[in-house]
């Protein structure tokens, strides 16, 4: 039955339109983060980044080097467009992709972290056996079909995402729109349609829409009289998203994942009426299934179970942050802080008032300010410092942290010496003080 269900041949029209598209925007993805400044940003301006905790030796290459990463990226985004030397490019790619965004959490994005895995999904399908350059050199890998697994990863993977983006809005700040009224205070000089943005009615829309989006989308889209309805919403939804947040290409992408839920014979017709339409059906059982069924097993129990993990910590996720990351959970709050970082020397009981403005750049002191975890990677980052200078420091942090516009209140143990302190992952780190409920 499983095997019948993953490893039915099917036509791979949509996987081929799919490749040109996923091609062209992560090569507009790459060379985007080169012209509007974001690599500059991000990876060039900072003294130093915050990497994820235990990647702390990937760092930026140093000078102007990151632009010629990028552009390297963006190289290998053309030629999975074209089809060219594809699994190297693609896996190339992936493992560019993910560095970068493991290097790097002052800028983190949902978005970015779905991208590594879809370009895990493209290095391992054969989205290269029909128009691409590979089939016209080496005509014996051309195919007209691919197992059906290959369609199903990215609709369970999307599937999931989208389930978790909604259950996430369900909290009081998203149901009575004080979210969504700070977001839109921002784009009030939007030209047109940034008055409008202010309306309140708009904003109980766009609360509840994105919750009946995020939560429907893919059945309604999997179940075939409400596919081309589904997929009109979705158009507007996501252009919407585009113009109003920004989002660089996310909105796209998920547009073009939409090919996976139409008929190949669709997609066919639309994109490559020369294309011969496969419609045998068989079943080809490879030699290796005994290895795959487990991997994708695990691999969708992880993916369904990492998101829940914030339950099991006994903290307030949307405060303390613990279990917030690769999570999914989109959009959810608005953050700021203000802080002061106090290092003593221990030998002399020397206090110095760290100047945030001459360590980092504004993005990162509003990471410091407001995440634990940054917080406590920069009191590390103190102590190392100090350290270099032949001085024992303790690091003190009084951090107060407003969250969806209520009152500031204080995020760390003021008493806690952050030098000293240790980064729990998976349970309540006890110097993040819990917040006091209205």
């Amino acid at each position: 039955m499983i095997s019948n269900l993953l490893f039915k041949q099917i036509d791979n029209s949509a996987l081929t339109v799919f490749r040109v598209f996923f091609g062209l925007l992560i090569f507009l993805e790459s060379v985007g983060a080169i012209f509007t400044g974001w690599v500059d940003r991000v990876l060039i301006e900072p003294q130093f980044t915050f990497t994820f905790i235990g990647f702390e030796w990937l760092q930026p290459l140093p000078g102007q080097w990151m632009y010629l990463y990028y552009i390297i990226m963006g190289v290998f985004g053309l030629l999975v467009m074209v089809g060219y030397k594809y699994r190297f490019s693609i896996i190339a790619f992936t493992v560019m992709w993910t560095a970068t965004y493991i290097m790097q959490k002052s800028s983190y994005n949902n978005h970015y972290f779905l991208l590594i895995f879809l370009s895990a999904f493209m290095a391992i399908v054969p989205a290269n056996r029909y128009l691409s350059i590979d089939a016209k050199l080496n005509p014996s890998i051309q195919r007209n079909s691919m197992p059906q697994w290959c369609t199903l990863i990215f609709i369970l993977q999307m599937w999931i995402v989208y389930t978790y983006a909604s259950l996430a809005k369900i909290y009081p700040d998203w149901l009575d729109t004080s979210v969504v009224d700070i977001l839109m205070q921002s784009k009030a000089n939007y030209y047109l349609i940034g008055d409008i943005l202010q309306q309140k009615w708009l904003h109980y829309f766009i609360a509840y829409l994105g919750i009946i989006f995020d939560l429907l989308v893919v059945p309604l889209l999997l179940w075939k009289p409400t596919r081309k309805y589904a997929f009109f919403a979705a158009i507007f939804f996501h252009i919407f998203n585009s113009i109003v947040f920004q989002i660089g290409i996310f909105p796209f992408l998920s547009l073009a994942l939409c090919l996976f839920f139409f008929e190949p014979k669709t997609i066919k017709d639309i994109f490559l009426r020369k294309k011969k339409y496969y419609n045998n059906e068989d079943i080809v059982v490879p030699k290796n299934r005994i290895f795959l069924l487990p991997l994708f097993l695990l691999y969708f129990c992880i993916q369904i179970l990492l998101p829940l993990r914030h339950w099991v910590i006994n903290s307030e996720v949307l405060w303390t942050e613990e279990g917030h990351r690769m999570s999914w959970r989109m959009m959810l709050r608005s953050k700021s802080g203000s802080t002061f970082y106090k290092v003593i020397d221990k030998s002399s009981g020397e206090v110095i008032q760290i100047q945030l403005e001459d360590y980092l750049t504004k993005k990162q002191m509003n990471a410091v300010s407001t995440k634990p975890d940054v917080i406590w990677q920069f009191s590390q980052y103190l102590k190392q410092s100090f350290g270099a200078k032949g001085k024992d420091v303790s690091v003190y942090v009084d951090c107060r942290v407003q969250v969806n516009g209520k009152p500031f209140q204080r995020l760390i143990n003021p008493e806690t010496d952050m030098a000293t302190a240790k980064w729990n992952v998976f349970k309540h780190n006890d110097w993040i003080l819990p917040r006091k409920q209205d």
